[in-house]
């Protein structure tokens, strides 16, 4: 039977269950995401106890997850809940009853617990070493800093979107005075953390408003890459979205691409949570982060058997799993990489090329997924790649440095690779192009030094003579197949370099 584990998150304004199923490599793949929007936060009565009406649809859902879980036969279910459970006076009732109509442990999480789950899925499926990071819930909104992906502050203060709304808008959406007086009471609130103030680091949004403010903002751009897990944006591009929502109606706002329906009536109070806090924080960009508390929770349960709470290296971690799931020849990969690299630091050497340490790390990484788009279609191998990696989300790669590595990956000619780029032209320079077409034909000409797969070259050698370059290629074993492929695919080199290749194939004495 397959292993599963699944996550309940009990939060004040959504409820949610995720299912996991365990993977062979030791992972876990998401299976099952189930929302309800509750919005429990709306049934705290005047003492501030949920009231009956709102016990019973808790239930209900619950109810309805536990079905879901004993279908799948999940083995280990984890229920957690945050503010709206938190703050409820009559919490020990809540949990009692809970406990006396399903099968559910809940645990109640602190302020403390529920900004470290934060916290911990920014830092497990980002590669942001310092950063804010905010999460705005229904009852509650949570703050983190961390540096050198260490926690180091965090505060959770007391209100969130749908106690915002209820505290400030009358009608179906905020007037400009009602704004105002948001702010004052925003500014007022985290005037008070000093550690806040003028960072100057990202900022990083979790959770549903996040989201669905980052959906809009593409929706707006026509945003022409896929994903939105690590999507960036700035102050200007907040205030767009704030004017662009505050003109709308209650009717126009459910009918906005991008914005959930269930969001409609609360996502100004939240654009202005989000502008205030970047400004007072004098933020370098807002990113969003898809994963959020149940992550957290997720990765804790995931790291525990090795003794850590956080993945060493991200991207590795990313690259890991589409090694696996695209079935990728890793020995041969590791040889691609290995000559790649070795002919780029003897073009450095001979003063051909300047290349930083990024341009070296992209290599080795494009070499593990070069044209990996052939476990779909090996004669289509080039573009299922540059699909494939441009509108898929890579924990750990921002959006930018994800189309460079679809673009290298993907590198079958010059003009194939202006095809792909087109949509994204202005998003590079001249000669950022020429870096991604010097990489891209680099790994095509080592993937062709490779061609039967016995790891002949063993190293390689570059000289410059007059203009010319001659390569001498150090071989273990019969180079027949890998000669006759690197002939075909120097051109690309040749024409990237503008020089003209010798190739001298020499047995390794």
């Amino acid at each position: 039977m397959e292993q599963k584990f699944a996550i309940i998150d009990i939060g004040s304004n959504t409820m949610r269950l995720v299912i996991y199923r365990h993977e062979k490599i030791g992972s876990f793949k998401e299976i099952e995401n189930i929302k309800t929007v509750a919005r429990l936060r709306n049934f705290l009565d005047e003492n501030h106890c949920l009231n009956e009406e709102g016990m019973n649809l808790l239930i209900d859902t619950l109810k309805n997850y536990e079905e879901i879980t004993n279908y799948h036969q999940v083995e280990t279910v984890k229920a957690v809940a945050t503010a709206a459970i938190r703050q409820a006076k009559n919490q020990q009732e809540i949990l009692e009853r809970i406990r006396a109509n399903t099968n559910l442990q809940v645990k109640v999480l602190s302020e403390y617990e529920e900004a470290y789950y934060g916290f911990l899925a920014v830092v497990n499926s980002t590669s942001i070493t310092e950063g804010i990071t905010i999460d705005i819930g229904g009852g509650s909104t949570e703050l983190t800093y961390f540096k050198d992906r260490k926690l180091i502050e965090y505060h959770s203060f007391p209100f969130g979107v749908l106690s915002l709304r209820q505290q400030f808008v009358k009608g179906d959406v905020p007037t400009q005075e009602e704004l105002k007086q948001l702010s004052t009471f925003l500014l007022d609130q985290i005037s008070q953390l000093e550690w806040l103030k003028d960072k100057k680091v990202p900022f990083i949004g979790i959770g549903g408003s996040a989201r669905n403010i980052a959906q809009v903002d593409q929706r707006l751009k026509n945003y022409p890459l896929g994903g939105l897990h690590q999507y960036k944006m700035n102050s200007d591009d907040l205030r767009i979205v704030k004017n662009h929502l505050t003109k709308l109606t209650i009717d126009e706002l459910k009918k906005v691409e991008g914005l959930s329906t269930d969001r409609a009536d609360i996502i100004i109070p939240a654009v202005e949570v989000f502008q205030i806090f970047y400004q007072f924080i004098n933020a370098t960009s807002f990113i969003l982060c898809r994963k959020g508390l149940r992550d957290g929770v997720f990765f804790e349960q995931l790291l525990k058997p090795y003794e850590m709470t956080m993945f060493p290296n991200v991207i590795e971690e990313s690259l890991f799993e589409l090694e696996y799931e695209y079935k990728i020849n890793i020995d041969n990969a590791f040889q691609v990489s290995r000559l790649a690299v070795n002919i780029l630091h003897s073009l450095e050497k001979i003063g051909v090329v300047s290349l930083t340490d990024a341009h070296f790390n992209e290599t080795r990484r494009g070499a593990y997924l070069f044209h990996l788009g052939r476990y779909i279609d090996d004669e289509a191998s080039s573009q299922h790649t540059f699909y494939l990696l441009a509108n898929r989300t890579i924990d750990g790669i921002m959006h930018i440095d994800r189309l460079r590595l679809a673009a290298i990956a993907s590198f079958k000619s010059k003009a194939l690779l202006k095809q792909y780029i087109e949509p994204f032209e202005d998003w590079f320079s001249k000669k950022e192009l020429h870096e991604l077409r010097l990489l891209g034909a680099v790994l095509r000409f080592s993937y062709a030094l490779n061609a039967t797969k016995r790891n002949v070259v063993n190293s390689i050698q570059i000289i410059e003579e007059e203009n010319n370059l001659t390569m001498n290629i150090i071989c273990t074993h019969n180079w027949q197949a890998e000669l006759y492929e690197a002939e075909k695919q120097k051109r690309h080199l040749e024409k990237a370099l503008k020089r003209k290749i010798i190739l001298q194939f020499i047995a390794m004495k």
